[in-house]
């Protein structure tokens, strides 16, 4: 009896295990065809496939879907949609979005121009090595743009650059 209670208990360890890869193997197929279908710009699609990831957390698919919604990708265009998923996806350190976050504080686009908002983000993105980010606040010190004018830092972001 105790044996066909540990065949059991085994079977259904073995049973969880296969539904665990099988659903894990299906989360890449959804993630790879959001991926497809963000290239080839079927942006809807990408949209309703990137969506339940970027819920759980997904840095680039919440980046991707704040990108479909600042530029009205097959979506009606949409700041505070594009705003929410770009601050959510910064604020997990995605520096790709820091940069777009930081683009937004700047132009004042989707958020209220904010250039020492914008700075703090560029500065989170270049820790990060992110060369546009270096790039731009390097630009920023040298015109003293939400930062103190700082000929230095600017030499410094610029060399950081590549410049």
């Amino acid at each position: 009896m105790l044996e066909n209670l540990s065949i059991v208990k085994d079977l259904a360890f073995i049973l969880n295990q296969i539904v665990e890869k099988n659903m894990a193997d299906s989360d890449d197929i959804n993630l790879a065809s959001a991926m497809a279908a963000f290239e080839s710009k079927q942006f809807a699609d990408a949209l309703r496939l990137f969506m339940p990831f970027a819920v759980e957390g997904d840095a680039d698919a919440q980046h991707r879907i704040a990108i479909i919604y600042q530029n009205g990708l097959g979506v009606v265009k949409s700041c505070e949609n594009a705003f929410k998923w770009m601050k959510a996806s910064a604020e997990q350190g995605y520096a790709i979005a820091q940069h777009g976050l930081g683009f937004m504080y700047l132009e004042g686009e989707c958020a209220e121009q904010d250039s020492i908002a914008a700075a703090n983000w560029f500065e989170m993105a270049a820790k990060q090595d992110l060369a546009g980010s270096q790039t731009t606040l390097a630009q920023m010190y040298e015109q003293g743009n939400g930062v103190e004018q700082d000929a230095d830092k600017a030499k410094e972001w610029y060399a950081k650059a590549g410049f």
